[in-house]
């Protein structure tokens, strides 16, 4: 497996990074804290998510102050290619997995859980085991010598893929005691069968059959004899039922004969009377229709048409209706130019408002102009005496020029060039003084020399009398420099006084600075208002003329408005005539309507006596066909009197109770012995389901035979193979162990220099113990710290070798990962160090990263990647370097 490139955001320190890793060894190096051990937790944690935060929580990994995080990591493995992608989200206080996706060449896997279960799959091993193999964490160097021989067993065992095999061991000794248990329990229950069925054999249970068999014969004939005599019983009671049904119908058939003969008798009645009644209807109709007659005569009397003549009238009413709808339409135009007209009216008198409204507006803002326009000019005279002032301040400013020793607008490079004379000035009385006390420090030295007899010059003894020619031109030396010194700081004091003058000129070139530019806008607002009273003065005369043209408008729209009036006056008059007109067409046409309808009364008067003469005769002839009825009914009646026979009316009632009585006694007993009968059959069922039990029981009893043989042979069968598991994974333990040792030694060895150790010893507990050269052992925690944390660097190689050697190239193993490997070394064994790198990679680790501070790991890189951080953001940043072997290389 390789480690391709990786990508983050909002990662901790990294605000946005991205980084591709080579084949090979590659150093990512930085001061401590600048954020390298975080690119190695992101790549942990892109493979496994959470799991890989031991105590933390998501909430740690997005940096401080931002609301999501992003972590991409790309990695080939054993030749194909991948992708990872999660996102996470603060959702209120919390952060929770947003997107977790892992893309392989076949399928895209989604959800943490399965992403973290197919990572495990893929590497075969789970985060765990990654740290124990392949990423040595910051902190964890000497994990593996500290553990206790079991934890460190667990954790090779579960790396070397032994672990599976005790659990198998374990799987298999659950299934031989389960399998125990499940042969205890069939055993019980042959037992218990085997009592079952001798029970059930005892019973003798054939011979009670037969005897209840027999018995149940008897009650069946018994029973067939009884229900045959009932069957006679109930043929003779149908008879005698059917006799006295007959007679009960016959009687319901008179008495409904009656009640329909006198039906009959009271329809007859009252049809007669509606034929009276409908005598006297029709009379009354002829009478209204000869009224109808009179009231048309009469009507046509006062018209000019003739009395027969119908389709006058109905002439006459169509011209009158003609007639009416032509004033009607001359009415609805009269009517709209009524309408429009009076709408014109409102409309001038409102337009003539609204331009009274607009003109004494005008007039009211022109009266407002006049009062803004006296206030302006007021303002101009203020602004043009602020002129006047400002012109005085910038002539009295200037004025202070005319003494001074540099022209206006010189005095900041002339404040800048004392400035500089004056630093140049003090740096010079620095290295006076300084000049001054190395010469007092040499004076104060000769004179102590000088009392210990020795010479001030050279240091040495000296004779009688001291050399002291050297003490006074040191003296003479100092006096000079007190005098410089004392020269310099009167100049220096000149200076500042020159100084203070130069600034006081710098102020008043401000001063003028800011009084010109106070003038310039007092002359740009001065400008300002003059142009804006001229403006005013025209709106205010355009003001007063549009208020004059208003009113004049105004006037003309009440003038239209008066001339409308009249108009409408005449429009009401043409409507006044054309109502009386529609009045008097109303009142002929209400009279020849009238006329029209009499005519239609008078016919369906008529019609309405036809129809009441037809059934009047209707009404005959039904009473007619109702007597003929009633003849056959009285006949019917008669015939069915006659046919009343007592005596066998009798004879069937008599039937009838002999017979219901003997069904009543049969029922009895014949419930009596279906009862008996039952309780057989359920006795015969009885002996039948317990015979068809001791079948069921003895074929039960064989099966449980046959399972009881299989238990046992799968009970031997499953201690062979817990043995067996047992016996594998002590047999490849002690392979694994050996292969081990002797990796670790040849590690050992290579990296270790150091003639004090002669062999390194791990039994097959996986307890350690190191040799020395004189025999003598030493437990792992008794080595040196850099001696430990070495040892504990080639343990974790070695058995990176060994995981390497023995699943040959089917699961290529992840990057061998080292996070401050240095920590417990000094510089010697930092040395070492960059040995055991270098031959991880001789022997064949396609990828190693190491992340250190230390510089000496650099020259062991083929790529070098240098992490910084900001102070001020506290955020870090990457970059890549070049190793040293390329930079001498290039330099060549």
């Amino acid at each position: 497996m390789r480690v391709d490139r990786i990508r983050l955001l909002n990662f901790k320190c990294y605000e946005e990074a991205e980084l591709g890793l080579e084949r090979g060894v590659t150093v990512v190096h930085g001061v401590n804290g600048s954020g390298k051990s975080t690119l190695l937790e992101a790549v942990f944690f892109a493979l496994y998510g959470s799991k890989a935060l031991d105590d933390r929580t998501l909430d740690d990994v997005i940096t401080t102050g931002e609301d999501e995080s992003e972590v991409e990591l790309w990695f080939t493995h054993d030749g194909r290619e991948y992708h990872i992608e999660r996102h996470l989200k603060l959702r209120g206080d919390r952060a929770t997995t947003a997107k977790c996706v892992l893309e392989t060449p076949t399928e895209t896997i989604e959800g943490a859980r399965d992403v973290r279960r197919e990572v495990t799959e893929l590497l075969r091993m789970d985060a765990e085991a990654f740290v124990n193999c392949a990423y040595v964490r910051q902190g964890e160097v000497n994990k593996l010598i500290h553990a206790s021989p079991s934890d460190r067993q667990d954790m090779i065992d579960d790396l070397l893929q032994l672990g599976a095999l005790e659990t198998y061991r374990e799987r298999a000794s659950d299934a031989r005691l389960g399998v125990k248990t499940v042969l205890d329990g069939q055993q019980e229950v042959l037992e218990d069968l085997h009592k079952q069925v001798e029970h059930k054999e005892g019973k003798e249970l054939h011979e009670r059959l037969n005897g209840l068999e027999s018995r149940q014969n008897d009650v069946r004939e018994e029973i067939d004899r009884f229900e045959t005599q009932r069957e006679q019983a109930r043929n003779t009671l149908e008879s005698a039922e059917n006799v006295l049904e007959r007679h009960a119908e016959t009687r319901e058939e008179i008495t409904t004969l009656e009640t329909a003969i006198e039906e009959l008798r009271s329809k007859i009645t009252e049809t007669e009377r509606k034929r009276k009644d409908a005598n006297d209807e029709i009379r009354d109709l002829e009478d209204r229709r000869e009224e109808l007659a009179v009231e048309r005569e009469e009507l046509l009397a006062e018209t000019d048409l003739e009395a027969g003549d119908d389709d006058a009238v109905e002439t006459r009413i169509a011209d009158l209706e003609a007639r009416d709808d032509e004033l009607q339409d001359d009415l609805n135009e009269i009517r709209v130019s009524v309408t429009e007209t009076t709408s014109e009216i409102e409309r001038c008198r409102e337009a003539a408002d609204e331009l009274e409204s607009k003109a004494e507006a005008a007039r009211e803002q022109a009266d407002d102009l006049d009062a803004k326009l006296e206030a302006d000019a007021e303002a101009i005279e203020d602004r043009e005496a602020k002129l006047e002032a400002l012109e005085a301040e910038i002539t009295a400013a200037r004025e202070r020029f005319d003494d001074a020793p540099i022209a206006f607008g010189e005095a900041a490079e002339h404040r800048d060039s004392l400035e500089t004379e004056r630093e140049a000035l003090t740096d010079e009385i620095g290295d006076v003084t300084a000049d001054i006390r190395t010469v007092e420090n040499a004076i104060d030295e000769g004179e102590r020399l000088l009392e210990e007899g020795k010479c001030p010059e050279c240091g040495q003894p000296v004779a009688d009398s001291p050399h002291v020619d050297v003490l006074d031109d040191k003296r003479e030396e100092l006096a000079e420099l007190d005098d410089r010194r004392e020269d310099l700081e009167v100049k220096r004091d000149e200076l500042d006084d020159r100084l203070d003058r130069a600034e006081e000129l710098r102020e008043a070139e401000r001063q003028v600075d800011r009084l010109e530019e106070n003038r310039e806008n007092i002359e740009q607002l001065l400008a300002e208002k003059r142009e804006t009273l001229a403006e005013r003065r025209d709106q205010c005369e355009q003001l007063r003329e549009d208020a004059e043209t208003y009113a004049t408008d105004a006037e003309d729209e009440r003038a239209t408005a008066d001339d409308l009036e009249d108009e409408v006056a005449d429009y009401r008059a043409e409507l006044g005539a054309i109502n009386t007109d529609r009045g008097e067409i109303k009142d002929t046409l209400e009279s020849l309507r009238r006329i029209a309808a009499v005519g239609d009364e008078r016919d369906d008067l008529a019609g309405e006596i036809e129809t009441l003469r037809d059934r009047r005769q209707d009404w005959q002839t039904m009473n007619d066909e109702r007597r003929e009825t009633l003849s056959n009914k009285r006949e019917r009646k008669r015939d069915l009197e006659s046919e009343f026979d007592e005596d066998r009316i009798e004879t069937a009632r008599n039937d009838k109770q002999n017979a219901e009585n003997y069904l009543e006694q049969v029922d009895a007993k014949l419930e009596d012995l279906e009862s008996k009968h039952d309780n057989l059959q359920n006795a015969i069922g009885a002996a039948e389901r317990e015979l068809e039990e001791l079948e069921e029981l003895r074929e039960r009893l064989e099966g449980v035979e046959k399972r009881c043989e299989r238990l046992e042979s799968l009970y031997d069968e499953a201690e062979t193979l817990q043995a067996t598991y047992a016996d594998l994974r002590a047999e490849l333990r002690q392979q694994n162990v050996e292969t081990l040792e002797r990796l670790l030694n040849e590690t050992f060895e290579l990296v270790y220099q150091n003639d004090s150790y002669a062999a390194i010893d791990l039994d097959g507990e996986y307890r350690l113990t190191v040799y020395q050269k004189d025999g003598e052992t030493l437990e792992p925690e008794q080595l040196s710290g850099g001696e430990r944390a070495l040892f504990n660097l080639s343990l974790r190689c070695a058995i990176y070798r060994l995981l390497a050697e023995g699943v040959e190239g089917t699961a290529p193993l992840p990057p061998l990962i080292l996070d401050e490997p240095t920590v417990f070394l000094d510089s010697g064994h930092v040395t070492q160090l960059v040995s055991l790198v270098e031959s991880m990679r001789d022997l064949g680790v396609e990828q190693i990263v190491v992340v250190s501070h230390d510089e000496e790991l650099v020259g062991a890189a083929d790529s070098l990647v240098r992490i910084e951080k900001d102070a001020t953001s506290n955020r870090s940043r990457l970059e890549r370097g070049e190793p040293p072997q390329a930079e001498l290389l290039a330099s060549d």
